[in-house]
């Protein structure tokens, strides 16, 4: 019986990998200098769209993308009160000028400030992120590399799959956290708003040895349809390449555009 079940699952595996649509987009990493890969779902036709199928299943920290969970977590523990409540600066300066000031939730989330989620952490505490790391089937749950660290370049890991599954989680408020949760932090998400399409999204930046690890994920909400997607770039960290940060947007723009989306 094991080993039918076994078997079962091995097809279920098989067909899911197999169904996926594997679509060539390295162009768009070479003129940037850059590997990676993009990945897309469709939520209307319930299709993945990959650039390489073993890319899709590799495993990298999430870095800052992580602080879409870690907000998540934080409003609906009461780590923190609202995406207003500021936590002032410790006035140690840091290597990004706007995070030596004092940050509520919204401007954290925008800046990226590190210091700003490692406080909430502390707050949180190891035993609600291992509760709420695996309620979400977020990444592979290890916060082993210490509480204010584990998603910078250290133990948790998560692959571009799991990334858009839980995008598509949050999007259908899938995951448990409070409507009102919720509603906070696909507001703090927004980084475009037009007419035609609404886009929520969070970069990421891993910069340790041997190996930079850029992401952009995220979702477009368009008026038929919704996007989900995933770039994640690389490069060594001793190369020298000032556009690394912009690259993972524009890479991620240029091909929502080539497939015309929105």
């Amino acid at each position: 019986m094991k080993k039918l079940l076994a078997f079962i699952f091995s097809l279920c595996v098989l067909f899911e990998l197999s169904a996926q649509k594997v679509q060539d987009f390295s162009s768009y990493f070479k003129e940037k200098d850059l590997e990676g890969g993009f990945f897309m779902y469709n939520y209307q036709k319930k299709e993945y769209v990959v650039s390489n199928k073993a890319e899709f299943l590799k495993v990298t920290s999430p870095a800052s993308t992580f602080k879409i969970l870690n907000s998540l977590i934080a409003l609906e523990t009461g780590a923190i009160k609202d995406e207003n409540e500021v936590i002032k600066w410790d006035g140690q300066e840091r290597s990004q000028s706007a995070w030596n000031a004092d940050h509520d939730l919204k401007n954290a989330y925008k800046n990226s400030t590190v210091w700003f989620y490692q406080e909430l952490a502390r707050r949180i505490g190891e035993d609600k992120y291992r509760s709420y790391l695996k309620a979400c089937n977020y990444g592979n749950q290890d916060i082993s590399g210490g509480l204010t660290t584990f998603w910078l370049g250290s133990s948790m890991l998560i692959s571009p799959k799991n990334q858009l599954e839980f995008l598509v989680k949050l999007h259908e408020e899938k995951l448990p956290f409070s409507k009102r949760t919720f509603d906070i932090i696909k507001k703090i998400m927004i980084r475009e708003q037009t007419p035609e399409y609404l886009l929520r999204a969070k970069t990421g930046w891993s910069n340790f040895p041997p190996t930079d690890i850029g992401w952009f994920v995220g979702y477009i909400e368009a008026k038929s349809n919704t996007y989900f997607f995933v770039t994640r770039v690389y490069k060594p960290i001793d190369k020298k390449l000032p556009s690394f940060g912009a690259a993972r947007v524009e890479i991620t723009n240029n091909i929502l555009k080539a497939l015309h989306i929105p």
